[in-house]
């Protein structure tokens, strides 16, 4: 009895032993779950218990240099989600039904979504209003007023369609920025984005009745871009003119600098392709197989259209590269008279280092020469000559001095650096070749930002897209600045170079780029694509007016295979011309020889915007001036059809029997 007594106790006190380590065990595990892990696990509890629909902010709108015509909107557009535990059983089908047949929807994924275990679930996305609204009638007929959201959203559209679309870029469907001035500046164009919070279960249904808590999204800033949409639309046009009738198989490029300050006005590039439809076939060839390639053959192509060529594609300049050579070899002392007679000879070529190097005319030598002979000639004798006088370490120097060993750093995604032979491994034929503008590539921004210096009186000026940031809230606009790289060469220089360049295009090869009662400079340039590759790059570089400078102009056409050949001067330096005569009675710029002045009759281009192709016609006829209608298909009804872009834009200054290009 006494034993049963002592095991009794004894049970007892191991109970009460285990009941107590359990007690600590809990205290401690709720002191771990209170002071430990309470931040976080209080934290999961509100984002289980709240319902946040997220609110997109306006993306920032993208101006040309006018502050003016937008280039990039957004436009207000509205999302459809649900809450499939606020839509009650009897209603999950007919909710389904009503959303698949409004939104053109499949109807099974539509009800497996309204079905699901889940609190919220995205139905559709950017969406029309007039949509929408259709489901607002529906919702209220059927007195349906939890479970289904409709949020405002915004939608990028671009107003021009395929203008400048390399340099603006385009956005995903989240709004974010994936190529262009789009993806560069996506922090300031994005915005923050906004919510509304509610209270819900863990099926969806809603807790207390507060209601929901708003905060309001900012919208993103506005970006003034130095792209003016009119000389833009210049370059565009004649760059498309001149690849077709070239047949350049590779495309091209044109830039338009300003060279005192670093704005580029146009950087165009062909093929373009469509700014609100980037993923869709940019040209009629490609148009008939799109929908029989391959995704990655498709992703090829695409990728190929969206680069930027002008800053992301190397290539040799050809003779053009011969303005630095001279720019070099007068700052040197090198030579001090341009014009003094029988300073150079040319015999068809010239012996560097047991290599013969041809002069392009080698079959009818340039003979006796001054340095501006020899510029108007462009021959390779004259500058491999002076490149062997300033020796492989000078020359690096001016590379350097000139930018042209580094990256321009222009405001834009994807630039390349320029290709140069190490300076400890370039010998007499290397500096031979670069003396002259081969066996090295640099971009075409590169190209320009040089000979900018030499326009502006001997300084380096860094490029750049976007002028200004306009804050979506204040609207206070912030300037974006200058930036200057220091003296490159004295204005004595540049003087001289530019004086041999106007001769160039008056009297050597670059005189397809005259332009009657404007003094206008240049320099002509070809190179081989490659080596052996039988392809060839053929550019023309412009400078006007040559007394003040306001523009440099490069075009860069990518392996003419047209009748016309592949030279600068009879393909590239025409296309030169052609921007100028429109370009320069835009900005006003006076005419520096007034007896050269042809009388052409000139005419302002008529506003056709809105009205139709047929109406259109007539106007432009009694204007004295050529409709061109882009991309036009065989049944296009012009009785009907409306146009939505023109170039040149009304009120342009135009000579008669000028072509309009027109959008439908």
């Amino acid at each position: 009895m006494i034993e049963m007594k002592l095991s009794n106790k004894k049970k007892m006190r191991n109970t009460l032993f285990i009941a107590f380590l359990i007690i600590i065990c809990l205290m401690g595990r709720i002191g771990y779950i209170q002071f430990i892990q309470g931040g976080e696990l209080s934290t999961l509890a509100y984002q289980q218990q709240t319902l946040d629909r997220s609110i997109n902010p306006k993306r920032g709108t993208i101006y040309d240099t006018t502050g003016k015509n937008a280039l990039a909107v957004s436009s207000t557009v509205e999302t459809v989600t649900v809450n499939p535990g606020n839509i009650s059983e009897e209603n999950k089908e007919k909710v389904a039904q009503t959303l698949a047949n409004i939104f053109e929807l499949d109807y099974e994924t539509v009800l497996k979504k309204v079905k699901k275990r889940s609190s919220i679930e995205t139905i559709v996305k950017k969406v029309d209003k007039e949509k929408t609204d259709e489901l607002r009638v529906w919702m209220e007929q059927n007195n349906i007023t939890t479970g289904i959201n409709i949020d405002e959203d915004t939608k990028r559209y671009y107003p021009y369609n395929t203008l400048a679309s390399q340099i603006i870029g385009f956005c995903g469907s989240d709004n974010q920025g994936l190529d262009g001035i789009e993806a560069k500046y996506d922090d300031e164009l994005k915005g923050e984005k906004g919510a509304i919070q509610r209270h819900i279960d863990a099926k969806g249904g809603e807790i207390g009745h507060e209601g929901e808590n708003y905060v309001p999204a900012v919208d993103g800033n506005d970006l003034v871009l130095t792209i003016d949409l009119t000389i833009q639309s210049i370059a565009e046009k004649y760059l498309k003119e001149a690849c077709i009738d070239n047949e350049c198989t590779d495309g091209g490029n044109i830039v338009i600098m300003n060279p005192k300050n670093g704005d580029i006005l146009a950087m165009a590039t062909y093929p373009s392709y469509n700014l609100n439809e980037p993923y869709e076939a940019y040209t009629d060839e490609l148009k008939g197989i799109w929908d029989s390639m391959q995704q990655d053959e498709k992703t090829k192509n695409l990728q190929a259209v969206w680069r930027n060529k002008a800053i992301a594609d190397t290539y040799e300049p050809g003779s053009v590269f011969k303005l630095i050579t001279a720019s070099a070899a007068i700052e040197e002392g090198l030579v001090t008279d341009i014009d003094k007679e029988g300073q150079f000879s040319c015999t068809g070529g010239i012996e560097v280092a047991g290599v013969r190097i041809k002069c392009w005319r080698y079959y009818r030598p340039h003979g006796s020469e001054s340095l501006r002979q020899g510029l108007m000639n462009s021959c390779n004798p004259v500058f491999i000559g002076l490149g062997q006088q300033l020796g492989v370490t000078k020359y690096y120097e001016y590379l350097e001095k000139f930018k042209l060993l580094e990256k321009t750093c222009i405001d834009l995604p994807g630039e390349a650096g320029s290709i140069f032979l190490a300076k400890e491994k370039a010998g007499p034929v290397e500096l031979a070749t670069i003396s002259f503008g081969q066996r090295f590539e640099i971009t075409p921004i590169q190209l320009v930002t040089a000979v900018s210096a030499i326009a502006n009186g001997g300084t380096s000026v860094t490029p750049r897209v976007v002028k200004q940031i306009i804050n979506s809230e204040t609207k206070e606009v912030e300037e974006i600045p200058v930036k200057t790289n220091g003296t490159v060469i004295s204005k004595e220089t540049s003087e001289k170079v530019l004086s041999m360049m106007e001769s160039v295009v008056s009297e050597g090869t670059g005189k397809n780029a005259k332009v009657a009662g404007y003094r206008i400079g240049g320099k002509t340039g070809t190179s081989e694509d490659g080596v052996n590759t039988n392809k060839y790059v053929t550019s023309f570089c412009g400078v006007a007016p040559i007394d003040d400078p306001q523009v440099v102009v490069l075009v860069t056409l990518y392996n003419p295979t047209g009748e016309g050949g592949h030279q600068g001067g009879g393909v590239a330096a025409p296309v030169g011309g052609q921007i100028f005569s429109e370009i320069l009675p835009y900005l006003e710029v006076s005419q520096g020889n007034q007896d050269e002045v042809e009388q052409v009759e000139q005419v302002q281009t008529p506003d056709i915007i809105g009205k139709t192709i047929e109406e259109s016609e007539k106007i432009i006829k009694e204007n004295g001036l050529e409709l061109i209608i882009q991309n036009e298909t065989e049944n296009l009804d012009k009785e009907n059809t409306i146009i939505k872009n023109q170039t040149p834009q009304a009120g342009i200054v135009v000579n008669k029997g000028n072509k309009v290009y027109i959008e439908y």
